[in-house]
């Protein structure tokens, strides 16, 4: 596989072969100022505190257009279990209900996740389920990157994610924040009427409204020109409806990276909750190490240009290539209802699992 592969609807970056690598951001922040550094590529974890992969590598390339690869051969895949289950997922919803209804927790918003751990009859490659990512989820941006700099020697991260978390070109940086989701259905009808649902849903425009918030806070100091839609808009995946803002802005000052931004900006309430530092202790608290799903992946280089999109609808696959743990969650407000909340991480589940020919649980 290529170790690194970012594959977005207008373009594909490909890297390969490592001449540095690095498990924090401070230094690849100073490997791109030196002479010789072009581009940094990896993967930042969802726990800021914990080690990133990041690498500054031996080739790399850039292409227009979609990626389009041969559909790969995959040998069977099936889900061998469920953390937590589908029943302590509820409990946990509840619960978190509970002290989100508590003024004194301060909380107003906590992402759960659950995870599921598929196990395939003969090894898998990272390329081959990139290629089906790809086929099933063309809009998506399906990343494939290896996590040896973090630590995980030979495991590799997998996804398909409709999320940008940042990218800058020149003064001009995007986002376009996901938060406020719900299952696309099979009925054209009742999937369009789902859609005007989610749009006018109370609960899903608060959940959307502390995401857009808390990034204008950090952007607006370093934007002269900031805009900003009073309103989110629907996008559709193959399997989920989201709400989504689209941000743009114009930075202040030119030194400030896409690899700077993303620092700055992740993990958003959208993968987290708020206030974050409250929510990143409740979540490690109940989920223990996410990894780097929730985390970011994406590059920069030298110029400070880049890409980073947010890690979702993706799987940590084994050195041995022979299981893939996938994760999906959902952001927890006053108002959720813990079976739609459960039905809301089963199907971002299927972004993933169904490009695997893999079926979700049923509950």
């Amino acid at each position: 596989m290529s170790e690194f592969l970012l594959a977005r609807p207008d373009g594909v970056l490909r890297a390969s072969g490592v001449r540095a690598a690095f498990d924090s951001v401070t230094a690849a922040r100073a490997a791109l100022r030196g002479p010789d550094a072009e581009i940094v590529v990896g993967a930042l974890p969802f726990d800021p505190r914990h080690p990133a992969a990041l690498v500054l590598p031996g080739q790399w390339s850039r292409t227009p257009g979609r990626w389009q690869p041969p559909m790969a051969e995959l040998p069977p895949v099936r889900v061998v279990s469920e953390l937590p289950g589908a029943d302590e997922h509820l409990t946990r919803v509840r619960k978190l209900v509970e002290q989100l209804e508590d003024p004194e927790t301060g909380l107003r918003k906590v992402v759960a996740a659950r995870s599921v751990l598929a196990e395939a009859d003969a090894e898998i490659t990272p390329e081959a389920v990139a290629a089906r990512l790809a086929a099933r989820h063309p809009g998506a941006g399906v990343f494939a990157v290896d996590l040896s700099p973090s630590g995980r020697t030979g495991a590799a991260l997998i996804g398909a994610t409709p999320e940008l978390l940042v990218a800058r070109r020149g003064e001009t940086v995007t986002l376009r924040p996901l938060a406020g989701s719900m299952p696309r259905l099979a009925d054209q009808q009742a999937d369009a009427a789902q859609a005007a649902g989610l749009l006018a849903s109370a609960k899903n425009r608060e959940e959307h409204s502390y995401v857009v918030d808390w990034l204008a806070g950090i952007l607006a100091p370093l934007c002269a020109e900031l805009d900003i839609p009073d309103a989110p808009r629907l996008v559709r995946t193959h399997d989920v409806w989201h709400l989504a803002t689209p941000i743009t802005g114009r930075l202040r000052d030119p030194s400030v990276t896409a690899l700077d931004l993303a620092v700055l900006l992740h993990p958003t309430p959208a993968v987290c909750g708020t206030p974050t530092a409250a929510a990143l202790e409740a979540i490690t608290r109940d989920e223990g190490d996410r990894g780097f799903y929730g985390g970011a992946v994406g590059w920069c280089d030298a110029g400070g240009d880049g890409a980073w999109l947010v890690a979702i609808r993706c799987a940590e696959l084994s050195a041995d290539r022979r299981s893939l743990r996938a994760y999906a969650g959902g952001g927890i407000v006053a108002a959720s209802q813990p079976r739609e909340e459960l039905d809301e991480t089963t199907a971002k589940l299927r972004t993933f699992l169904g490009a695997l020919d893999c079926r979700t649980p049923a509950h």
